[in-house]
């Protein structure tokens, strides 16, 4: 095996299994939610609250952290926000304490794991070949589907509080062993932190990123993170409500879609090969068909069938967001700028997310789930109309 694929093998592998933990830790409130409201600790106001102020902090972190990841050795960001978050999502167990506690923990697990995308997608892009980089990326965005079935099949077995204890344990330990890793894997050379310098000294950062489209993909951002954040986030709620299913069988529900819902990855990267690798396209394609099998969901509302219809239109969507994260960022690696331009990429989408987080929760008690996903379908139309290319280059990535 050549020196580059095994070492591409070691980095990839430790950022996929610490990515997926950290999307373990993430969807633990989602898949709960109903338990938790069930049990009359919470309500679903309070829920939305906890989910808003995460996204919230995740999102102000992912700009701040996203800064800090090309001035920080990214093992430091990577293991130490892994080990935090992991401190403060323990907190849940203890059911007699006050919201007001509940509340900045998990304000706080969202900052600390704001800590590990930015500098997690530098690691891998200045430390791969352009080509492994691609696929590293397209392994840890995978596995960050899997942690929603692994969240939910716990929420089946287990009580909320032991899921949170669960997800607290699972993150520091991988905190642990993703330092020892990453120090191991610096003595032996096969981890630098020099960036690369820009090829024109003249341009600026911020102007080489308006080169490469950064305003277009910040609406991307935007949309897919509303879609694959809180809409995701709210699923489970919505099997139960809308579609009167038990909060045992959402949680049944949430596993196994959420387990088919991680091929998106592997699916958009295939569109986007037998595309010409044209990422306008993709995403052109992306975005419509997510629009029309949301608008399918308002006419067919056979349990079965709009489960489909919905997961297949977020499955869309989330192809669009794959070739933001696992095509866009990495082929950003010749800026010197990668954890930076990602980090922001991730604040406007989790900025998004913590918004229409609320709004969707309010929305629904006001309009009804049917409104709620013409709304969503609107989104996607917008994400049609931003993916069209208005100019000729579109080829604006590190090959």
């Amino acid at each position: 095996m050549k020196p580059a694929v095994k070492n591409a093998l070691i980095i990839g592998g430790t950022c996929t299994v610490g990515y997926m933990f950290v999307y373990f830790v993430r969807n633990i409130l989602s898949v709960v939610s109903p338990k938790m409201i069930e049990d009359g600790l919470y309500t679903e106001a309070q829920i939305g609250n906890l989910s808003s102020v995460f996204f919230i902090t995740y999102a102000i972190g992912q700009l701040i952290n996203g800064i800090l990841g090309d001035k920080i050795k990214s093992k430091y960001m990577i293991s130490f926000g892994l080990i935090l978050a992991g401190i403060t999502n323990i907190a849940f167990c203890f059911k007699s304490a006050p919201f007001s506690i509940i509340y900045i923990s998990y304000a706080l697990c969202g900052f600390f794991l704001s800590m590990i995308y930015g500098p997690l997608t530098k690691l891998v892009a200045e430390n791969t070949e352009p080509l492994y980089a691609s696929r590293c990326s397209v392994a840890y965005n995978f596995s960050s589907f899997i942690g929603a079935p692994i969240a939910g099949f716990f929420a089946i077995v287990c009580s909320w509080a032991i899921v949170f204890l669960l997800g607290g344990i699972s993150v520091i330990i991988m905190g642990i062993l993703s330092f020892i890793i990453f120090s191991v894997l610096e003595k032996k050379g096969v981890i630098t932190y020099t960036l690369k310098r820009r090829k024109s000294k003249s341009d600026s950062g911020i102007k080489e990123l308006f080169k490469r489209k950064i305003l277009k993909f910040t609406f991307v951002s935007i949309l897919t993170g509303v879609i694959r954040t809180t809409v995701v986030f709210w699923l489970p709620t919505y099997y139960t409500q809308y579609l009167s299913y038990s909060s045992e069988e959402s949680a049944v529900i949430f596993s196994i879609t959420s387990l088919i819902m991680s091929l998106n990855a592997f699916l958009a990267i295939i569109v986007y090969e037998k595309l010409n690798r044209n990422i306008d396209l993709t995403l052109l394609l992306s975005f419509g068909l997510s629009a029309v099998f949301f608008i399918s969901c308002v006419f067919i509302k056979l349990p079965l069938l709009n489960i489909v219809l919905i997961n297949l239109a977020i499955f869309s969507a989330n192809c669009a967001s794959t070739m933001l994260w696992s095509r866009y960022c990495p082929g950003l690696r010749s800026t010197g700028l990668v954890s930076s331009a990602t980090g922001y990429l991730d604040f406007v989408s989790y900025m998004a997310a913590s918004v229409s987080s609320t709004v969707f929760a309010n929305a629904v008690s006001v309009i009804g789930w049917e409104k709620l996903i013409i709304v969503w379908c609107l989104l996607m139309v917008v994400g049609v109309f931003v993916s069209i290319p208005y100019d000729k280059n579109s080829h604006y990535l590190d090959e």
